[in-house]
């Protein structure tokens, strides 16, 4: 039996260059067994004329409210839909729908949808990475729209970054994963650490680092995808996962961290440590801002607990403990003794000196140890892809045997 066999899905396609993979993931959720109605936006239209998807859906294709003076039912085009996917979604069609307006079909549809969401964004690097955009997504992830992940490289602008839609196939396999296969992962709950730590100086002043927490938020997103129940401990970071699933608990320090982290430990069955915590903090906070004085100021600083060896002290048989290791001199020396030091079952390591790896990089470069001597290394690609990585390494440990 087909993936998709009986699924009824409502594609709505709007208007980026990119319309024309929509045509070709018509045919692959067709080949899934989905039965697949397709509506578009004016601008869609201009992009891909609908008569080539009309002869392949086998069914009218809609671009308008008002078409030939007839009104065009968006509600019943929503209650006959079992999920809704927009792809491709322009950063003016997610405007819209977290905004509530309606003046196009595929918009006013979405309004009155009473099945899950899907939406496949495609847009130019700088339009994705807006904060108007990256806040119109937090809106619909809040709202339990479910985003997959846009892809990163070569755009239609010339430059090259995060904004491509995901490939046809791509999008049947993550509809595929979360709404039809059992996973191996299914019930399985995950707790992350992600993003930076500040440890304040002075009521305006921290001690801290350039983490984004990028690299962890791909893996909790690629995680709930899989059917995992994810806990996120973020640190400061102006970044947040792009699911409503996963349940995210923003902190500051290291010590707030430390807390968090030991609250959900117990109760996971996967803990990954891929927060860079700040390995020290002053010893006494100002209460007042420190005034320009003197030409040197000294501040004394204490030790952090390190979050992954204490909780690797108390880990059970039947927790898999994943760390990471940033690196910019004899990487895999240290990355085999934290391996072993904090009870690791396995430690991905990235260096600073790789160009495009590390914080605040869209791309990785990564290499896996494992206790058994063994190691597998990546060349640089995206930290989504990364993240796929790290999820099939994680499969090798809870298959069944």
């Amino acid at each position: 039996m087909r993936a998709l066999q009986g699924k009824k899905i409502l594609l709505g396609v709007s208007g980026s260059i990119a319309a024309y993979k929509a045509v070709y993931l018509l045919r692959a959720l067709q080949k899934q067994g989905a039965d697949v109605r397709v509506i578009m936006t004016t601008g869609a239209a201009k992009f891909v004329n609908p008569l080539s998807f009309e002869a392949i859906a086998h069914s009218p294709v809609y671009f308008d409210l008002i078409n030939n003076q007839s009104w065009n039912s968006h509600i019943e085009l929503s209650i006959w839909a079992d999920l809704y996917l927009i792809a491709p979604a322009t950063a003016n069609t997610i405007a819209k729908f977290a905004n509530g307006l309606a003046d196009d079909l595929v918009s006013a549809t979405y309004l009155a949808s009473r099945c899950p969401v899907y939406i496949a964004p495609s847009m130019d690097v700088d339009m994705w990475l807006h904060a108007a955009t990256q806040s119109n997504m937090e809106i619909l992830h809040s709202r339990g729209v479910n985003s997959i992940p846009v892809g990163h490289g070569y755009l239609a602008s010339g430059l090259t970054g995060p904004g491509r839609m995901a490939e046809p196939d791509d999008i049947v396999s993550f509809l595929i994963q979360r709404i039809t296969l059992p996973s191996i992962f299914q019930g399985k709950k995950v707790l992350i650490t992600a993003g930076p730590t500040y440890e304040n100086i002075d009521p305006v002043r921290y001690v801290g680092n350039a983490s984004t927490g990028k690299m962890g938020i791909a893996i909790a997103n690629a995680l709930v995808n899989k059917g995992c129940e994810v806990t996120l401990v973020l640190g400061p970071s102006h970044l947040a996962p792009m699911d409503a699933n996963i349940k995210c608990i923003k902190v500051r320090s290291a010590l707030e961290m430390f807390e968090a982290a030991k609250e959900y430990h117990a109760q996971s069955d996967i803990i990954i440590f891929s927060a860079a915590v700040a390995d020290y903090r002053p010893v006494e906070i100002a209460k007042e801002k420190i005034k320009k004085s003197e030409e040197v100021l000294d501040i004394r600083l204490v030790k952090n607990p390190d979050i992954a060896y204490e909780l690797g002290k108390t880990k059970s048989k039947d927790q898999l403990h994943i760390g990471f290791a940033l690196e910019s001199t004899t990487g895999e020396e240290y990355a085999r003794e934290k391996l072993i030091k904090k009870n690791f079952d396995m430690i991905v390591l990235n260096s600073l000196t790789d160009a495009g790896a590390g914080f605040g990089h869209d791309t990785n470069k990564t290499t896996f140890y494992f206790r058994d001597n063994k190691s597998l290394r990546f060349e640089l690609k995206s930290k989504e892809m990364v993240a796929a990585d790290i999820v099939r390494a994680l499969e090798e440990f809870i298959k069944p045997r």
